[in-house]
């Protein structure tokens, strides 16, 4: 009696002490019957709404969507203080039931949505380690981005005297890069096969963008209705089948003897499995695990070189001075490599800034707290989801002189020596953060730097782009291009502006593609002719 009276007072005094925690949940706006907070954000620029609410809430404030608690985390200060302070924290991820269509489940998740634990561990620790073997941050991969600047330059050249879109072919140059290590093949840009690869991965991202993906992932049993997924996630389901053509084409050549890529790797931790043993090497994991590897590997670093495309447009006078760069330190009779980096502090500010300002990613994947913890005096509970608010890190006011306007002298002293900001997150941070960035910005400088070392890009004047012809009117026009350009962006749908709405397209390019402001590129400032062959 005495031992069963202790233990009640015991349990009374954890649930009283849970009670006074849940007293300090972060704040936020009042909850609706069933819908919770979710008409308070716009799915399609959620950064926006966050902006607004934290205005309101505090940069730590909370949300409901449907029967999901959510805590969003704003300013660079919060989003350290979780990702990086407090890292183990922070680092689960939710489950999201809309991918079950796609091969994921609670046993096999692949990497970048995989639970926090031994299964994410493996993969994570296998990835880095493999990916480091075949070349990242390593000369023999710089080597290979250093080819495909050269083929991407040439795709360039053919077009000149004309205007064109330039997102199919950067993505292009970047899907070889991340098609060889995973996959170990390399397309020429006309193959019929890898446009059709390029064409629905591209589709299956926009699938990503809006409501309905947030609501089925909220009510999933809007997902047993037959047809739903087909519907939905058309492009998903075909971006899985292409996948699952590659593994299986691979898994007929493989060779335990000669590993020539990440997939072979894999297959063969596959083949060193026994059976009973545990593991989160299997056949139905590599499919998910190459998708992840795939997609993020791509659709990033693309996104963020025609954004560098667009600003070199848009600010001439920053593309005169890495121009005036690249020819002090590299000339014209070679190709860029990454030691020319530490020499070229203004072009590698630049590349910066177009991460920082571009908002690349602005919010970054959600994540879900592994255990009780406590946030700048909030208390967030084990399984509650976090959003962290990219966007509000890489503009935050406190730390960023001019925040909303492109300035790369952000990341340079008064020296004009390059410097490295703490606020600069375009990866995100702490554990999950991204496992490719030393590819990325591999990429992004070598692809960046050949680009301007061969071409001028201009505005195509010849069709209008700015309509009122007096210096005050321009630069009204183009700032609030810019701004418009920056706001529509649309988070999780990593694709280069197609949405923009049809009045602000014409105030740029008055024609009917949206970048047919890539103008004539004018004589090339390098003979592309060989170029990194």
């Amino acid at each position: 009696m005495y031992v069963e009276e202790e233990t009640s007072k015991g349990g009374s005094s954890k649930e009283y002490k849970r009670s006074r925690s849940w007293s300090r949940y972060p704040p936020g706006p009042t909850s609706l019957p069933f819908l919770g907070t979710i008409l308070q954000v716009n799915f399609y620029n959620p950064h926006l709404s966050f902006n607004q609410l934290s205005k309101k809430f505090g940069n730590v404030f909370s949300l409901q969507y449907f029967w999901t608690n959510v805590v969003v985390l704003n300013g660079y200060e919060a989003v350290k203080d979780a990702l990086v302070q407090k890292a183990e924290d922070f680092a689960d991820r939710p489950y999201f039931p809309r991918y079950e269509h796609l091969g994921y489940n609670k046993c096999c998740e692949g990497l970048i949505i995989s639970r926090y634990g031994p299964a994410w561990r493996e993969q994570r620790r296998f990835a880095l380690s493999t990916l480091k073997n075949f070349g990242m941050g390593k000369k023999s991969l710089e080597n290979q981005i250093s080819q495909e600047a050269g083929f991407l330059c040439s795709a360039f050249s053919c077009k000149e005297g004309h205007s064109f879109d330039p997102l199919f072919l950067i993505k292009k140059a970047v899907s070889n890069v991340i098609y060889s290590l995973t996959f170990g093949e390399r397309f020429d840009y006309d193959d019929e096969k890898f446009q059709r690869l390029v064409e629905i991965f591209q589709q299956a991202m926009k699938e990503e963008t809006g409501f309905l993906p947030q609501l089925l992932n909220e009510v999933p049993f809007l997902l047993r209705i037959p047809g739903v997924p087909q519907k939905v996630f058309q492009y998903q389901r075909a971006s899985m089948s292409l996948v699952d053509e590659i593994l299986n084409k691979h898994k007929e050549t493989w060779e335990s003897t000669h590993i020539k890529d990440f997939t072979d790797a894999f297959l063969q931790e596959v083949e060193k499995t026994k059976e009973g043993v545990e593991t989160s090497f299997t056949y139905e994991n590599l499919r998910l695990v190459a998708v992840d590897l795939f997609s993020a590997g791509t659709e990033t670093s693309t996104t963020t070189l025609c954004w560098a495309v667009l600003y070199m447009l848009l600010h001439p006078e920053v593309q005169r001075k890495v121009h005036e760069e690249i020819d002090k330190v590299i000339g014209r009779d070679r190709s860029p490599n990454m030691l020319d980096q530490a020499n070229m502090p203004y072009t590698n500010a630049v590349i910066h800034e177009i991460q920082r300002y571009g908002d690349i990613l602005p919010i970054g994947l959600p994540h879900m707290t592994y255990q009780d913890t406590e946030l700048q005096g909030f208390f967030i509970p084990k399984d509650t989801v976090i959003i962290t608010n990219l966007s509000s890190v890489l503009k935050d006011e406190t730390f960023w002189e001019k925040p909303h306007q492109f300035y790369p002298e952000h990341f340079l002293d008064a020296d004009g020596q390059f410097v490295k900001r703490e606020a600069f997150l375009p990866f995100s941070a702490g554990r999950r953060m991204c496992l490719g960035e030393q590819l990325a910005r591999m990429e992004l400088f070598l692809f960046f730097t050949s680009l301007l070392q061969c071409f001028t890009f201009q505005l195509n004047r010849q069709e209008n782009v700015i309509h009122d012809k007096s210096s005050e009117g321009k630069r009204k026009d183009k700032e609030r291009i810019d701004q418009v350009l920056c706001e529509s962006w649309i988070p999780g749908c990593l694709v280069f502006l197609h949405s923009l709405p049809e009045e602000v397209k014409g105030s740029i390019v008055g024609s009917e593609d949206f970048l047919m402001m890539l103008r004539k590129m004018h004589q090339p400032r390098h003979h592309v002719q060989n170029l990194g062959s």
